[in-house]
């Protein structure tokens, strides 16, 4: 039986020896659908999930992971990269999903003005903060944004370095998604920030743009593969309310 997701969130453990048993690939592919549903910045939705099954692959990932127990022992990994170079394609996609949408005779004043507030964000707010030229514009942008945020409220991540946070941000939101649907059928993972990632990167053959934003194993965990008894900083030094 499926485990509820407070279950699934207590079962989940970074797990650095897996069985050698086999883990269901149809499972395993659905988990990572789950994670192409977990929240993103601006919908732009700036990654990839590159699912390994092939022994080969798995091999030199193994090494490329400094073969940790988590990568040579592990069925199968999941790389999740972030794509920011992708951000006009992905644009484009939410406007012409939002053309459809509105695609209709007769819209309610409601819907003309969300049509007209979501275009103008992405046709234009979009454009304007993820556009630059080596980090220069990014800089350029902070400054001006910075001294109109003495008099208002306003947005400042408009930096290169910015953006890359806000996509590895929406990439983490992804991985988490997929290792609580993994835990949740029963299945293990371990989220390995030990590796090459530009050895990574040539493995699987990917462009300059993308970057690596943690490769996860996946298997069945032997008892021998959790490390020992959790342990978590107590919640009441970490938790205010006000």
């Amino acid at each position: 039986m499926e485990k509820t997701v407070s279950e699934a969130i207590a079962y989940r453990r970074s797990t650095r020896i897996y069985k050698d048993e086999s883990i269901d690939t149809a499972k395993v592919k659905q988990c990572i659908y789950n994670a192409s549903l977990a929240p993103t910045s601006s919908n732009l939705q700036l990654w990839e999930f590159y699912h390994i099954t092939d022994k080969a692959i798995l091999t030199k990932l193994s090494d490329a992971c400094l073969d940790q127990n988590a990568a040579k022992t592990a069925k199968q990994l999941v790389v999740i990269v972030t794509r920011k170079d992708l951000w006009k394609k992905r644009t484009k996609a939410n406007l012409d999903f939002l053309n459809r949408v509105y695609d209709k005779p007769n819209l309610s004043d409601n819907e003309l003005k969300r049509k007209k507030m979501a275009t103008s964000y992405y046709s234009k707010l979009i454009p304007t903060i993820y556009t630059d030229f080596l980090g220069i514009l990014g800089y350029l942008k902070y400054i001006v944004f910075q001294i109109i945020g003495l008099f208002q409220p306003i947005y400042r991540q408009v930096r290169l370095s910015d953006m890359r946070i806000v996509a590895h941000k929406s990439a983490g939101l992804a991985a988490e998604n997929f290792m609580i649907s993994m835990a949740a059928i029963g299945y293990d993972t371990c989220p390995m920030e030990g590796s090459d990632t530009l050895r990574v990167k040539k493995i699987l053959n990917l462009p300059s743009g993308a970057e690596i934003n943690m490769v996860i194993s996946c298997g069945i965990r032997d008892e021998k593969g959790i490390y020992g008894p959790r342990f978590r900083i107590p919640f009441e030094d970490v938790y205010f309310i006000r």
